[in-house]
């Protein structure tokens, strides 16, 4: 035991020296980090000034939850936006206009057909034939750029007007 005793007295001074530069060198770490610590929390409290909020954790509670509320007011613009597109292909926003003069060379050119169709050739067809007594107008269903009823070569070249129509 005495030899023990000898050798720690031998190497105390040793031991007194690295202690003691273990010691200055935590020194130094722990100051570091304490002015790392510092500049930390003044950016923080700068980014919080003003945001009305207490703490970065209530802060990223309210941004998840207007992001959630965001996110579902878009599920549904889109949703509207597609009933509209689906609504907006059967409008017949295709027209086209021929006018003619019905009974030759008497009168002027006062009777017309009239083609209003959607992109899929769908609508109807409007013919005003018009003399010295009256007008008289007739509607035809188009069904795919066709009809049942049987069309004038005036009729005709209305749905050629109208498919025509950007």
């Amino acid at each position: 035991m005495t030899e023990l005793n000898e050798l720690i007295l031998e190497q105390l001074l040793w031991i007194i020296g690295g202690m003691a530069l273990l010691t200055v060198i935590l020194l130094i770490v722990s100051i570091v980090q304490g002015a790392k610590l510092r500049k930390f929390k003044r950016k923080y409290e700068a980014m919080m000034a003003g945001s009305g909020v207490e703490d970065l954790e209530s802060l990223l509670i309210n941004l998840k939850i207007q992001m959630d509320s965001i996110e579902d007011e878009h599920k549904l613009q889109t949703n509207q936006l597609q009933v509209v597109m689906q609504k907006l292909t059967r409008i017949q926003g295709k027209v086209g206009v021929k006018r003619y003069n019905a009974y030759g060379e008497r009168g002027s050119d006062l009777s017309f057909s009239m083609a209003m169709i959607n992109d899929s050739q769908d609508g109807m067809i409007l013919t005003g034939i018009y003399n010295r007594d009256g007008s008289y107008v007739y509607a035809k269903p188009l069904k795919g750029g066709e009809s049942t009823y049987t069309l004038s070569p005036e009729e005709k070249e209305a749905i050629t007007l109208a498919q025509q129509a950007e």
